[in-house]
């Protein structure tokens, strides 16, 4: 069977090119405490686990707004975290802007070591062109901004922006129109998704998502406590091996090969 090249790569962001520079109940913590007073670090992650994967469930893709989507996460946090209900809610708006500032910033995030080089290799050295696209709101744009991605890794496509995400296949096909724009600008004729791999951490949203949209996926499965959070059960939903790497490094190597390059 003849495989068509790849031409462009996207990537998910949060867990395959970036992560919180420190833990996010971490962080949390750090923010609360001039407010609330110190609350247990362990408390605060069992909390927000609770609070992200029930806002997940009742306003999906943000649909009030990620400013009021966050605030109810971080309000049910600490709340869920043994905090006063009145010294919250008098602090609530300060706690909030500190909290999504940080995490739009080299403040909250640092890139995985791999990440920039490889989005350069891929861009300079083999030509292909790089995108992302993630389930997240426009902070994720600034922040990669901020930690030194290059201004040609576009486009960035965010969930909270299109109304939908991963694993929708449409968030996938807008991906690739928009790259295609970059492409045609530059005199390319149209990249196809069987000419498409995508990179993520998530089985469902990235892996399933991207094959379902007819890109190539590959699941990355970082060792040890950066990719811990991840989703990433190596076994497709009918039982068979994904195909996975380990690091970045690792999807140059493997475009190299698919490519006969």
């Amino acid at each position: 069977m003849v495989h068509l090249p790849i031409r462009l790569v996207t990537f998910d962001a949060l867990y395959t090119l970036i992560v919180p520079r420190l833990p996010v109940h971490v962080q949390y913590s750090q923010v609360f405490a001039p407010h609330l007073g110190v609350l247990d670090p362990g408390d605060i992650r069992r909390s927000f686990r609770v609070a992200f994967r029930a806002l997940e469930t009742e306003q999906p893709v943000y649909n009030k707004g990620s400013q009021t989507w966050w605030s109810e996460v971080i309000k049910r946090t600490a709340l869920g975290a043994g905090a006063n209900a009145k010294d919250l809610d008098a602090s609530l708006p300060k706690i909030v802007a500190s909290l999504m500032s940080r995490f739009s910033s080299k403040e909250g995030y640092r890139a995985f070591p791999d990440a920039i080089p490889t989005i350069h290799h891929l861009r300079t050295e083999m030509n292909i062109f790089t995108a992302v696209v993630s389930n997240a709101d426009p902070r994720v744009r600034t922040a990669l901004h901020d930690l030194g991605f290059p201004s040609w890794l576009e486009p960035i496509v965010l969930s909270e922006e299109e109304g939908i995400e991963k694993p929708s296949p449409e968030i996938f096909r807008r991906t690739i129109a928009r790259a295609n724009l970059v492409s045609k600008h530059l005199g390319h004729v149209p990249i196809r998704p069987t000419e498409c791999l995508h990179v993520g951490d998530e089985i469902l949203s990235d892996y399933h998502g991207a094959l379902t949209a007819g890109m190539r996926a590959l699941l990355l499965t970082r060792p040890g406590p950066d990719g811990e959070r991840a989703h990433k059960t190596p076994v497709t939903s009918e039982g068979t091996p994904a195909d996975v790497v380990e690091d970045l490094e690792s999807v140059i190597q493997w475009v190299k090969d698919h490519n006969g390059a």
